[in-house]
């Protein structure tokens, strides 16, 4: 009966380079919004910028540019609120976009 142990195989590594990914952001944080006469675009941290209509938001519909241009960046850029007009969206809402069916 022999007692001796097998050695474990060496892994052969492949010397190839891996290719590079492109940048893919962890997430999007908000830096900014702006306004067009149908659209809302707000610009991120990154350099992105998500445009969405108007029609998906009826209370900035309906807000005057005065009450649009007042909102507060929240949560590291994580969300957006109007206070005078007490109106909340996230970024990971807008980012998915609207589902009709559920309107």
């Amino acid at each position: 009966m022999s007692t001796s142990r097998r050695e474990p195989k060496a892994q052969v590594r492949s010397r190839q380079a891996k290719p590079r990914r492109a940048y893919v952001p962890v997430t999007a944080l908000a830096k900014r919004v702006n306004f067009e006469d149908e659209m809302m675009e707000v610009t991120f941290t990154d350099g992105r910028i998500l445009s969405v209509p108007l029609v998906w938001f009826p209370v900035l519909r309906k807000a005057t540019s005065k009450q649009r241009a007042r909102y507060e960046i929240g949560g590291g850029g994580t969300s957006l609120h109007w206070p005078d007009l007490d109106e909340d969206l996230s970024v990971a809402g807008l980012m998915a976009g609207v589902d009709w069916s559920s309107a």
